[in-house]
């Protein structure tokens, strides 16, 4: 039986079968032996096959080909790959400027890892309702993400500000929550889909970030068709299979004006006359990207292949 695997605990995995039935599952060994470079073999999102046993249970024996997913480093095996979620229409970065502040680095971090991958990026401005005291920063902020090519979406899950907008773009999709802890991803869930009523705490008073709610990934489905998938919090955001000479061209705004360079192998660091610097220079590639592209690149930590 082919199903769709909707929620990933441990060793334990739920699967959807015929839309509607899910059983719960475990993993073939020899599917686990394939897939040793990665922390998790099977991941939310996959399309698998199973096979039933006497109780109810099933056995995933065998795992179709991705269209696409979402990958970073391992935190604590920096060898292995650990693969967010798979087979997504739209991967959605859920930022705020205040309680807890994203880091841009972060931000571009996950954003050339979906550039990547194949998966199509977008970027939600959450918690608007408390930046009226800042709108030089709400506009810049727009001014480097819209000239880079991604939509921004502005909300408040307070004010209900922005929310009816995004659930139309989530209409009849698969879509990828993430971000940092604290910025508000299980709130904006229950705000789309008020009947999951996921979990939320509020973030340290202490610390200003947020506390871990979501501790694994899981897929709901939406009552206006399409799915969305909730993710635990993540701090950092480390390269896995991403060549140095290549890391421009996961940048859409970079890598538009590397034609123009004088030379085809050019790396837009310190080489002369290169348009990509030009570009910093006029202002069509935002300073903070390019910055942030450069601290990539010189990144020894990343250990690029």
């Amino acid at each position: 039986m082919k199903g769709l695997v909707v929620k990933v605990v441990g060793n334990q995995y739920t699967v959807i079968v015929d839309k509607t039935k899910q059983i719960d599952c475990v993993l073939k060994g020899k599917l686990r032996l394939q897939e040793s470079k990665s922390t998790n073999p099977v991941v939310v999102g996959d399309w698998v096959e199973i096979t039933l046993m006497p109780d109810g249970s099933g056995i995933i024996v065998d795992l179709y080909d991705r269209k696409n997913y979402i990958v970073r480093k391992s935190v604590n095996l920096s060898k292995q790959k650990h693969i967010l979620a798979a087979n997504i229409d739209c991967a959605y970065l859920v930022v705020t400027l205040l309680f807890p502040e994203t880091n841009f680095e972060f931000i571009d971090r996950f954003l050339v890892s979906a550039e990547a991958y194949r998966v199509p990026a977008a970027i939600i401005l959450n918690k608007c309702d408390l930046y009226k005291e800042l709108a030089e920063q709400v506009s810049e902020f727009e001014e480097i993400y819209q000239k880079a090519g991604y939509p921004i979406f502005k909300i408040s899950t307070i004010t209900s500000e922005g929310i009816e907008n995004l659930k139309k773009q989530l209409h009849n999709k698969v879509n990828l929550i993430a971000g940092n802890s604290g910025v508000g991803k299980s709130s904006i869930i229950n705000k789309i889909e008020p009947s999951l009523n996921l979990k939320v705490q509020d973030i340290s008073l202490v610390h200003f970030k947020g506390k871990h709610t979501t501790t694994f990934s899981q897929m709901f489905p939406l009552s206006n068709g399409g799915y969305i998938i909730d993710t635990p919090g993540i701090k950092g955001f480390s390269f896995i299979d991403i060549k140095k000479e290549e890391l421009f061209h996961y940048f859409p705004e970079i890598f538009k004006l590397t034609a123009q360079c004088k030379y085809y192998n050019c790396t837009h660091t310190n080489e002369p006359n290169c348009a990509v610097k030009d570009g910093v220079v006029n202002g069509s590639i935002h300073e903070i990207r390019y910055r942030n592209y450069l601290s990539m690149f010189f990144d020894e930590n990343d250990k690029h292949r």
